[in-house]
């Protein structure tokens, strides 16, 4: 998810990595700002403060040299440094909750199990001791890579397990279910399917899966939290398998849903699916986001402006990054080979956001509900695969049933 701040403009030219401070799933990351390069990009848990294009705050360590990327440093910064750090991990831990935070909507943090063990034997992606992702391919300088068929044939795999372990995550949720026993259900066929889950420990996320409930907008932390009849629930698993990743996630709702909650989700799906359809050699990235935001816009919605998708293959995110609203910046044109994402992030109200203080949960500003659906694209001679797709056995969702579609 790329993180684009309102008070900067974003440069056709520099077009790519600024300070990275949340990936997955879809990208957050102040990428889309005009800005010098910096010499290294910002770990995960680094608060940053930016305007016109320039960091003015920053602390954490820096991808590669282990630096800061800020140019000046002090103790005072560093032991303010540690107590952040201190704190978020006594947040994540389920103690020393902030009182004085002030949620948008219905939903609250539960307290998160232990993180769990991955088996011996099992292929790790770069980060997954480190918690620090590799920037290869995600800078200015980077092109789009074009996968071999070899490749190809491999995400092929990860896509079909990835959407396995996501059917059978969708099937577990109803009323009563703790998003934590997601969680444990995608780790533990993870382990079966000799696949590592790709969140897990990336920039230090705590757990193997996102569970985004009703207004978190992505990067919901499975915990102790219960779902309740008429929540919506977005589950976007990821996997690591054979040196490739595969990137999909999907939409439930746990027992009955009203009907506002309904039509969102069949907006979003309706929105998605035209994007989708666009999807061809020679079509340009600029272009989805025009189509997602223009249907949406029509029906009374907003589209996130601030977490986007990304292409994919040996790292988790890599360029094309894509955004999900109008625009005309210099993205790229698609091309055979191409993997990327489209994952759009679609809200009854307004699209802006807050920041938990775990650093990660991402809700509405005014916490109505969000949704969205996502899928691995796979660029062909002829049109697109879609490496996430449903297969025979997947469940059929109201708003893909032409019988049972909402009308919007």
């Amino acid at each position: 998810i790329l993180h684009r701040p309102d008070d900067t403009t974003v440069s056709n030219k520099r077009l790519g990595i600024g300070a990275e401070r949340r990936v997955f799933g879809t990208i957050r990351t102040p990428q889309l700002v005009s800005m010098p390069i910096l010499k290294g990009s910002i770990q995960a848990l680094s608060p940053l403060k930016f305007r016109k294009g320039r960091i003015l705050q920053c602390y954490g360590k820096g991808f590669g040299s282990g630096g800061s990327s800020s140019s000046s440093s002090s103790s005072s910064k560093a032991k303010k440094n540690t107590k952040s750090k201190k704190s978020i991990d006594r947040f994540l831990s389920g103690r020393d909750l902030p009182s004085s935070f002030r949620y948008s909507g219905s939903v609250r943090p539960g307290k998160q199990s232990p993180r769990r063990s991955v088996k011996n034997g099992i292929e790790l992606p770069e980060y997954a001791k480190s918690g620090t992702p590799s920037t290869k391919g995600i800078m200015p300088w980077d092109n789009i890579e074009v996968k071999s068929e070899a490749d190809i044939e491999k995400m092929r795999v990860s896509g079909r397990i990835a959407r396995e372990i996501l059917d059978a995550a969708g099937r577990l949720v109803k009323p009563g279910v703790l998003t934590d026993e997601i969680d444990e259900l995608v780790h533990r066929m993870c382990m079966e399917k000799n696949c590592y889950p790709s969140p897990l420990n990336y920039n230090k996320f705590p757990k193997s899966v996102c569970t985004s409930v009703n207004e978190v907008i992505c990067h919901g932390i499975p915990d102790s939290s219960e779902l309740k009849s008429g929540d919506i629930i977005n589950i976007d698993v990821t996997i690591f398998h054979d040196g490739f990743h595969g990137d999909c996630s999907e939409m439930f709702v746990v027992g009955e849903a009203d009907d506002a909650s309904k039509r969102l989700i069949q907006v979003t799906y309706n929105a998605w699916q035209e994007a989708l359809k666009y999807c061809k050699p020679g079509a340009k990235y600029n272009q989805l986001g025009g189509i997602i935001e223009k249907y949406v816009r029509k029906r009374g919605y907003s589209t996130s402006r601030e977490f986007v998708a990304h292409g994919i293959g040996k790292s988790f995110h890599v360029k094309p990054f894509i955004l999900h609203y109008e625009n005309n910046e210099n993205l790229g044109t698609m091309q055979p080979g191409h993997v990327f994402t489209v994952e759009p992030m679609i809200c009854e109200g307004t699209a802006e956001h807050i920041l938990w203080p775990d650093q990660w949960t991402a809700t509405t500003k005014d916490g109505k509900r969000s949704a969205q659906f996502e899928h691995t694209v796979l660029i062909t001679k002829d049109g697109a695969e879609f490496l996430t797709g449903k297969i025979p056995s997947s469940p059929i969702q109201f708003w893909e049933d032409q019988t049972t579609q909402i009308k919007v």
